[in-house]
């Protein structure tokens, strides 16, 4: 047992070394990792900062892409409705060049019937083509009104397209 008594001071002397330097690592992680975590703390903050300022960056480009787009669409909008007033303007024009050729048609039709025997024949077929013709024309004008308010509104809607798309890519 003596020897024990003898080893025993080197032994507890050895467990207080080994203690201390058990402690001086365990120290030495926990300030390690303190440090890091400080590190990706401060990294994660200026990520979130640089996140948020390209956010507000990215939504202020949106909100002026948007104002752009609107202005296009509210400029569009007027060249739409003045297609569709100039397309209203023509029919009413229309109308007259209509009745015009009823008239005429009407006054043909008049004249065939107070007209001698030898050119009644020839009179009444004039009369007939005459308000073929009429029909005709009418016909045609209408058409025409159609087919022009649709491509006036066709092209505003197109140069309403352009300008938003050469908004966007500004």
């Amino acid at each position: 047992m003596s020897i024990w008594l003898r080893i025993l001071p080197y032994i507890a002397a050895l467990a207080l070394v080994a203690g201390a330097l058990f402690g001086a690592y365990h120290h030495g992680v926990s300030v390690t990792d303190a440090t890091w975590q400080a590190q990706w703390a401060a990294r994660d903050t200026r990520d979130a900062d640089a996140r948020a300022a390209n956010e507000a960056v990215e939504r202020t480009k949106e909100q002026a892409y948007q104002q752009s787009i609107n202005k296009a669409v509210q400029d569009g909008q007027r060249i739409i409705d003045q297609a569709t007033a100039d397309a209203v303007t023509a029919r009413a024009s229309a109308v007259g060049l209509r009745g015009a050729a009823d008239a005429i048609a009407a006054r043909l039709a008049a004249s065939e019937a107070s007209g001698n025997s030898c050119t009644a024949a020839a009179s009444k077929a004039a009369a007939r083509y005459a308000a073929m013709l009429a029909d005709v024309l009418k016909r045609v004008d209408q058409r025409a009104g159609d087919l022009a308010e649709v491509a006036d509104q066709a092209r505003a809607r197109g140069l309403t397209c352009e300008s938003a798309y050469g908004a966007m890519t500004k």
